[in-house]
Order: C-alpha cells, then structure tokens, then sequence
C-alpha cells in the first residue's frame, strides 16, 4: 500500500491528511499555533513555529494510522493565502514573524501618492484591486521593518514570499526557493498576462523581482524532502495550491463555468473562466486558478468577510444561540412572511460593493421581530452575499451557473443549503467529505505521481439542494437584500 501526505497550512493551524493509494482520507493531525495580535491590532505568525508543527503532523499523522514512512509517494501543500513571510537567503530563518493576510499595516504603503497613481495599471496587470491584503505591500512593509532586511536585500540575501515558498524552502534546505502559479497571481507582483513577476510593479514595491521564488506548475516536483529525518529517503513535494485553489480542485471545478463556495469564517467564491484572463467590472478579481503541465487556468473570485462569522457573532457576542447547530430549528420557527434583513458589514463591505464605510444594519424589524427571525436574517444574509458574487460572476464573464459546489462548517446546515438554492436560483451540492482544500492538494500530488488517476473524483459523494422557493417570491426577497444593502451603504 501506498501513501499521499496532503498539508494543509491554514490561518488557525497545520493539519496533515494521509490518504491510501484508493484515495481514501485514513486519518488527521492537526497542530495550532498563536495568533498574535498586538496593540495596533496588526496580526503575526511565527514562521518557525508553524514549520515545526508541519513536521510535527507529518510524523503525527503517520503514527496515528501506523503508517511506515517508507510507504509515503508524496506530498502535496495547499496553504493560506497573501500571508507574506521574509526569510535569510543562507540560514533559511525568517527575520520577522510573517505578516498575516487579515493584518492591514501595510496600508501606509498603499496611500503613498506614487503607489496610488499606479493603481489601474496593478489592476490591468495582476487582476486585483490595490490592497494591503496582498504580499505586494505586506513584503514591502517587512523590507522596510525588518533590521538588517536592506542590507540583504543589496547583495541578494533576502527571500521573501507567501507561506507555501517558506515551507518548501525550508523543507528542502534551500535547494528549492519556489512557488506556484495560484500563490503567485495572489501576490499583486505577478502579472497573470505575460505570466511573470512584472517588473514595474515589483519597482513600484521597493522588490527585485529577480530575489521573488520561480514559478513552477502547480503539479510540478517543487523538490525532495526528509522532513527533518522522518523519511530514510527524501520524497517529493509534488503539488501545490492555495487554499481555496486546492476547494476548487477538491471540487472538480475543471472545467470553464464550473464554481465553488466555501463557507468558512469569511467566504471564497470562484468560478473557473477557463483558458482565457478576463477582467472583472463588477466588483471581483481575476486570479490564476493553477497551472498543470503548462496549461494554466483562470478563475474569478469574490471574498466576503462575514460569512460564518455571523454565526459567531450571534453566539458569543449576541448570546441568541448556544450552537451553530442551533440556527436551523430557529430559523424554521420564524414567521414566513417576516421581512427581516441583516446587513453583516461589521467592517465595511467587501466584494462586490467595496465600501469600507459602511456599517452594519438590522432592516425590516417591528414588534413581532423576535429570536427566531433574528436568527434567520443572519443565515440568509450569507446566502445573499454569495448570490451577490454568483450574480457579478455571470454578468462578467456571460456564463449562466448551472451548479455551485460547496464546502465548509456551514455547509451542514439543511436550511441555509436550501435557501441558497433558491436565492441563487441553481442547484447547490454538498459533499460527504470535508477538508477541500487539503484534498485538492492531495489529489493534485497524487494524480502526478501516478497512484491515481482521474476516475479519483468519482470517489466523492454529494448532497443535493435543488430550487424549490417559486420564482417570484425569491426574485423579492433578493431584491429586498438589495435595497437593504443600498440602505445600509447609504448611511
């Protein structure tokens, strides 16, 4: 029997995934690490720690299923993505804790007059909006922060990238400074036309392009590991994908049309447009989906910040639920005919409204509003957001959806799966696996390495919600979300 490790490095933690060779998840390791947030509300990892807890899964993992190291083929790595990491050419160590993808202090770099000027033509180039929640402004805030970071970085002693390059350079003991083609077009340096660190904008950031990784498909060997002595003989890192990139190969999205949603604290909704880059004018970004054996893949994406969030929020700081599980009974205990919206822009409103002012807003209350409809307003606003993105999807790239495939916590939930069905007005498929993203990771590796081969996909079962809400009245209520959100951004 033959193994395939899947990593996946996330904002809270690192969890290894073993799979067998007839793809099937065996088992689970997973490791946190801080969070550390300071005064100035910047958020921080600990490079160093979070590679040692990747060593510490992969060794934990194996034991847990009494795996010998020998039988592992491969590894694959899907990871966070924009956290931005700077590390010595020669030792390997990170000079700074990395600059998480939440964490806004770059945005001094962004209002600097040169650095706005140039915002259409980062636009035209990478696909995404100037932003310090890309590594473009995040690298350049280290460069500058970081003692000794300059000096490195006149005499080509500095590496600096997204979380992925850091591992694999570490893991390979700096004989591979590389990342992929989805982590690369998230960085706001890379442009997604002529498929190369641009040299303008890397300029513009105060980056040598020639010190950024090389970019490689994202099924290539990205280099051989030991990790750290576990393995007798070194194995290849054969895969690697951003997080929701790897949702969006876990979910078969291949082909052009094809999207996913995952449902996590906040929301990444992607659609893959196929061969051809297409820039959004409706509020999105366009991203490379992946690169395999030289074919690379576009996708358009919508980020929300509240999402499952929401869900929190009603418990912990509202007190209206004890559990999550709690939000489906509620809300089908609310009248029907309520009217009840939330607005969930507790710290402004992302894609594809881009208003950072705006706040958040309960419309629609009257005396007979209770818990129950409290509730549901705050499920349905996540199907509402989502159904914003879908609806941008299709205006931008004149692709009618024919099916949204999701994954994430909230999925298990019966009546928002139902609600967003018909909100969006597609069928909506829930798998019976979780953990998305390391599976595209793991597929990816595995497909490349050859112990599978594409009837894998075959293996994953899925739920689904087709539209049952009459046309009409869902037309409505979408239309009451919309007004809701132009009352909100009003104010």
């Amino acid at each position: 029997m033959r193994y395939v490790i899947s990593i996946d490095q996330s904002t809270q933690g690192t969890k290894a995934l073993l799979f067998d060779e007839n793809g099937t998840l065996m088992c689970r390791v997973d490791a946190p690490h801080k969070q550390i947030v300071n005064e100035k509300g910047w958020v921080s990892h600990d490079p160093e720690e979070i590679y040692e807890n990747v060593i510490k899964v992969t060794r934990g993992v194996l034991a847990k299923a009494n795996v010998s190291p020998e039988q592992v083929a491969g590894v694959g790595l899907s990871n966070q993505r924009e956290t931005s990491i700077l590390w010595d050419r020669n030792t390997g160590l990170s000079m700074n804790n990395a600059v998480v993808w939440q964490c806004s202090r770059a945005t001094e770099i962004c209002e600097r007059d040169d650095v706005k000027a140039a915002a259409d033509m980062v636009f035209q180039k990478t696909g995404l909006k100037l932003s310090p929640y890309f590594p473009a402004a995040k690298i350049a805030w280290l460069i500058s922060n970081t003692k000794g970071a300059k000096e490195k970085q006149k005499k080509h002693e500095l590496c600096h990238g997204t979380v992925d390059s850091y591992l694999i350079y570490r893991l390979t003991k700096g004989e591979s400074y590389a990342t992929d083609y989805s982590n690369a077009s998230r960085t706001e340096l890379f442009n997604i036309f002529d498929l190369k660190w641009d040299e303008k904008i890397c300029e513009l950031f105060g980056i040598n392009p020639e010190d950024m990784p090389n970019v490689l498909d994202s099924n290539a060997c990205f280099g051989y590991s030991d990790f750290e002595g576990l393995f007798s003989e070194p194995i290849p890192i054969q895969g690697v994908l951003g997080d929701s990139h790897g949702a969006l190969f876990g979910q078969n999205c291949r082909s052009e049309g094809s999207a996913k949603a995952t449902y996590g604290t906040g929301s990444s909704i992607m659609m893959n447009i196929g061969t051809k880059p297409k820039l959004s004018s409706h509020g999105l970004v366009t991203s490379l989906a992946w690169s395999i054996d030289g074919k690379v893949e576009y996708v358009l994406e919508g980020n929300l910040n509240y999402t499952g969030a929401v869900i929190t929020w009603l418990k912990d700081d509202l007190e209206l639920i004890e559990s999550a599980g709690d939000t489906e009974s509620l809300a089908l205990k609310a009248n029907k005919d309520d009217g009840l919206y939330l607005v969930p822009a507790f710290s402004g409103l992302g894609a594809p409204y881009w208003d950072s002012s705006a706040k958040a807003s309960i419309v629609g209350m009257d005396r007979t509003t209770r818990r129950p409809e409290i509730v549901r307003a705050a499920l349905e606003c996540i199907a509402y957001q989502i159904t914003d993105i879908i609806n941008a999807m299709k205006d931008d790239s004149g692709i009618e959806l024919s099916e949204l495939r999701v994954d994430g916590g909230p999925t298990k939930n019966g009546y928002l799966m139902q609600f967003q069905s018909d909100i969006a007005g597609t069928k909506v498929l829930v798998p019976n696996q979780e953990e998305l993203s390391g599976i595209g990771a793991a597929y990816l590796a595995g497909l490349s390495i050859g112990i599978w081969h594409e009837d894998i996909f075959s293996k994953m079962k899925r739920t689904v919600f087709e539209t049952a809400m009459d046309k009409t009245k869902a037309a409505n209520k979408y239309a009451g979300w919309r007004e809701a959100v132009a009352t909100t951004i009003k104010r």
